[in-house]
């Protein structure tokens, strides 16, 4: 198994929203988890790593008006799903996106990221 190097903590609990990819259109599969640097996606596609994609990742309009982000990822790992036959779990680190997005996909996070911890 892949030793866990991220640098920010993951949240776990529903995140799933859609994430395609924004040259094909194709369905790659939904977000499971995020942080500020990266993401987990749950796909029944084999996924290249060290790849780069362009994403469109679809979430809920509470989020801000526009319904979408675009930005280009990299596949870091990818493992087959321990619960979940024929899926497989990709970790994504992002690797350019543009400043009205970032300030998004930072909302995106805020609200399905990482529970703050208060000491």
């Amino acid at each position: 198994m892949q030793p866990d190097r991220r640098r920010e903590e993951r949240h776990k609990d529903g995140v799933y929203m859609r994430v395609t990819d924004n040259i094909t259109h194709e369905l790659l599969g939904y977000l499971c988890e995020i942080s500020l640097g990266g993401f987990k996606l749950e796909t029944p596609k084999v996924l290249m790593v060290e790849k780069d994609y362009t994403l469109r990742l679809e979430y809920t309009s509470v989020v801000k008006d526009k319904p979408f982000i675009v930005f280009v990822a990299r596949v870091n790992w990818i493992l087959p799903d321990p619960i979940t036959p024929n899926e497989y779990i990709v970790g994504f680190k992002i690797v350019s996106i543009s400043p009205p997005e970032e300030e998004i996909y930072q909302s995106i996070v805020e609200n399905y990221g990482p529970p703050k911890h208060e000491w």
